[in-house]
Order: C-alpha cells, then sequence, then structure tokens
C-alpha cells in the first residue's frame, strides 16, 4: 500500500537533501519478498509521483539497492525508515550502502504500516480504531509490524501542511468526503480538480468518523479522522485540508473561503440526516460541477482485494511478523556477545 506513514519517511528524505527520487519496486519483486501488494504496481508509481515531497520516480526499482543504483541516478545516498527491510533469504536489503557510509536513517511513523491497515480491513470490526489488534496472535511482538495506536500531534500536522494562504488571482475549490483509505482514485479525482483552474488553490473537507458511519455504514471509516487529514495534506494537489467539514456544503462555508468552485465526483451522493441534498447551495450558485476523474475505483473495491486475498495476506503478516522476531533475536543475542566480550576484557 501508499499510506501516510510513506509519505512522512519521503518528507523527512526530502529534508536531508535536496532532489528525492523514489524507487518503487515491481509486484513480482514485492511477491517475491514480502508478499502480495495491495494497489499494482502501476497505481503506487501513480500514487508516490503525487506526494508532494518526491522530485522523481524510478519504476521497477531493484529490491536490494546497490551503490550501482545510487550511482546510476547520480544519488549521494538512500534513506529508509529505522525498522529492517529483509529479502526473502533473511537478508539486510541495505547492507552494501550502509557499509559504504551511503545510507541514512529516518524515523517510522509510528501507529501505521501496510500490516496494521490490511489487519484493520480483515478484522472490519468497530473498534478497529481504538483496538490494538495483533493479526499474529499473542506471540507476535515486532516493533515494526505490532499494531500501535496512532497518536495526533499538532506538529504532525504543521509538517504536513502547505502554509501556504491563498493568493489574489487564485480559484478556491472545494471538495468533500471520507478519502478512507487514500487510494489511486483520490489521487486522481483530486488531480482532476486541479485541473479546473489556471491557480487552483483545493480545499478539502474532510468528515468525522461518525458522519462517514453515517453515511457509508459498515464499519467505515478505516482510517480515522487523523490520518485520513495527513493522507489528504500529503497529496500534491492539496493546498488545505477542513478537519471535521459540515456534510452541508452551506452558505457559512462558502463565504469563510470564498469558494469559487465546488466539485464532487462521480460517485453517489448520500442525503444529509433531514433528507436534503448537502449540495443545494453551492447548486443554487452555480458554482457546483461533477468531475469524472475516469477512475471508478472506491476504498470497497480496496477492501473486496484484501478479503479476496484472505489467507495470503494473512499469510503475509504472519511471515513478516515472524523474520522480524528472529533478526530482533539474532540483534540480541550479538549484543549479548559483545557485552560478554567487553566484560572479559575489563576483566
Amino acid at each position: 500500500m501508499v499510506h501516510y506513514g510513506h509519505s512522512n519517511q519521503l518528507r523527512q528524505a526530502k529534508a536531508m537533501g535536496d532532489y528525492l527520487i523514489v524507487g518503487v519496486h515491481t509486484d513480482a519483486e514485492i511477491s517475491k519478498h514480502k508478499g502480495p501488494p495491495v494497489f499494482t504496481q502501476e497505481e503506487r508509481y501513480k500514487m508516490v509521483r503525487a506526494i508532494k515531497w518526491v522530485d522523481e520516480i524510478v519504476e521497477g526499482a531493484p529490491y536490494v539497492t546497490t551503490l550501482e543504483t545510487l550511482d546510476k541516478y547520480n544519488c549521494d545516498f538512500c534513506v529508509h525508515g529505522d525498522d529492517i527491510t529483509l529479502t526473502v533469504d533473511g537478508k539486510d536489503t541495505y547492507e552494501e550502502v550502509k557499509r559504504e557510509g551511503r545510507y541514512r536513517e529516518c524515523k517510522r511513523t509510528q501507529g501505521v504500516s501496510t500490516t496494521d491497515l490490511v489487519g484493520r480491513m480483515l478484522l472490519m470490526t468497530k473498534a478497529h480504531h481504538s483496538n490494538m489488534v495483533s493479526l499474529s496472535g499473542p506471540k507476535g511482538h515486532s516493533p515494526w509490524t505490532g499494531v500501535s495506536q496512532f497518536l495526533q500531534t499538532s506538529q504532525k500536522i504543521i509538517q504536513f501542511a502547505s502554509g501556504k494562504e491563498p493568493q489574489p488571482g487564485d480559484s478556491i475549490i472545494y471538495v468533500a468526503g471520507a478519502f478512507d483509505l487514500f487510494h489511486i482514485g483520490h489521487v486522481d479525482f483530486l488531480e482532476m480538480v486541479y485541473k479546473q483552474a489556471e491557480r487552483p488553490y483545493v480545499i478539502v473537507g474532510l468528515h468525522f468518523d461518525q458522519e462517514v458511519n453515517r453515511y457509508k455504514g459498515k464499519n467505515y471509516p478505516i482510517m480515522n479522522i487523523h490520518e485520513r487529514t495527513l493522507s489528504v495534506l500529503a497529496c500534491r494537489y492539496v493546498s488545505e485540508v477542513v478537519i471535521g467539514a459540515p456534510y452541508a456544503v452551506g452558505k457559512d462555508l462558502l463565504d469563510h473561503f470564498k469558494v469559487d468552485l465546488v466539485c464532487h465526483g462521480k460517485t453517489e451522493v448520500f442525503p444529509d440526516k433531514d433528507g436534503s441534498d448537502p449540495y443545494a447551495e453551492p447548486k443554487k450558485r452555480g458554482i457546483f460541477r461533477t468531475v469524472d476523474s475516469g477512475n471508478g475505483l472506491t476504498t470497497d473495491d480496496i477492501v473486496q482485494r484484501i478479503i479476496a486475498n484472505r489467507l495470503q495476506f494473512e499469510a503475509r503478516n504472519q511471515k513478516k511478523e515472524a523474520k522480524e522476531m528472529a533478526v530482533i533475536e539474532a540483534m540480541r543475542k550479538r549484543e549479548e556477545e559483545q557485552n560478554e566480550a567487553a566484560a572479559q576484557v575489563t576483566q
């Protein structure tokens, strides 16, 4: 998957240098080393391109990063999170570049991982935002894969926000929705919205969790409001986010943000609690536009992909956790041996 944890990693990587190139693996490489990918390689290429800190992407990047790869793209160094990444046979994929001093590390975002999100989709329980559930059963205690709750801070929002005010001559475009499990359908829609004006300033209104649950039903949203905020803010087509936007796009909101245009995709518009059209006011003002992104993918479709491959994904999660636990054990043993050797020297 591509999620806000990855965006946060790319944000940190960009801050370490001037130009950020992101290598994205093929489906075949991921299947071989990790298990089935949730998004296809084409979807992932497009999604990573849409993250605002990315300057360039390399399609079909090798799974093991070598000095040859870094030199080929004129890279001074490569960056990875402080979790470990292993090949199918348990080797550190960054061994060579670490040895040559061309490796930097950034902080992993606590409380989110593909494993965690896949777990939430497999469980689809009402409590999946707050319950700390591990798919791998009671034995799984890997600090990288184990599920912990995401804790939002104002600092994190500031780091993700553009901080840019609309300028005179900008067209202020407003869109609203759940934007749950931020995916390529959302990216294509926001790109199309962005193209509606010469100088677009796109504001995304995000509905609170209970509002999303009211109109989407089941156990939606899968991501809570804080997670959805960061997912949307990381997109290069978005200038601002309204956290907990009112469901009806009314007079106050339109006047407050001086909205020039309100857009909605081809998906169904659910009525407000009182049965009224949430877009009645922008329609009355003649500023409502339906935008066809040409992509019909929905959050429901993503969940269906996971459920269809349920057994494969459960096996993937358990295998990944077991591999990480083995590495932790090896690291612990090595540390013990080093400590024993040091103790003998001092004696």
